[in-house]
């Protein structure tokens, strides 16, 4: 039992910096955390990538340092290598911020398209999709299961259907004419002093997207 256990607390801290890479991943996207196994895969993934990363980094630094002499080289790796596992987790965590970013901007696949290699995305969903290449240029207009309709626009959103809130910013009240209704029976629309609406996404059945110039 005891060899068991060293085995197991070994493995894991050899792949704590891929564990901390997807962490990091996960941290700044809106993709669902995995099972158990793919979150292993995924750890054995980035740790492949940071302990390349880390020691190509090593050897081009002693390369550098020194300057053709072998010894001069040897004596840089040593002194440099004492640094390596705090490396290693600073090589995780950058990995998992650049990997973040190529995610939530579409960098992969966006060439892949282009080359009609694939239709798909880098984002976790069409409906996160919809919302990352059209959310900060339109206005939207929620259709709420009750029927009623409200214009505005979308300052943050769910990243999924059906779970969180939409919080609407300059929001209206629309009527059949896609028009704000008048005041009756003393009620204001909320585009008179409201600031924003929270609006569950459990409660919208259909969202539009409204160009900005056309409003």
């Amino acid at each position: 039992m005891n060899w068991a256990s060293s085995e197991v607390v070994a493995v894991l801290a050899f792949l704590l910096p891929g564990f901390v890479a997807a962490a990091v991943f996960y941290s700044l996207t809106c993709w669902p955390r995995p099972g158990t196994f793919e979150r292993i895969v995924s750890a054995l993934i980035f740790t492949a990538l940071g302990y390349a990363i880390t020691e190509f980094g090593l050897w081009a630094v002693a390369e550098i340092y020194g300057t053709g002499s072998t010894a001069k080289t040897d004596e840089t790796v040593k002194a440099i290598g004492e640094w390596r596992p705090l490396l290693f987790i600073l090589v995780a965590v950058a990995l998992g911020v650049v990997f973040a970013c190529l995610s939530n901007a579409d960098i992969l696949h966006r060439p892949l398209r282009w080359a009609r290699i694939t239709r798909e995305t880098s984002h976790p969903s069409e409906w996160y999709s919809a919302f990352a290449r059209l959310g900060d240029r339109s206005f939207v207009v929620l259709h709420l299961r009750s029927g009623r309709r409200l214009y505005g626009y979308a300052a943050e959103w769910p990243s999924n259907p059906g779970e969180g809130h939409f919080r609407i910013a300059r929001p209206e009240w629309l009527d059949d004419e896609n028009e704000q209704p008048p005041e009756a029976d003393g009620e204001r629309p909320p585009a008179n002093g409201v600031a924003a609406i929270l609006i569950p996404a459990a409660e919208v059945s259909m969202v539009e997207f409204v160009p900005m110039q056309n409003r």
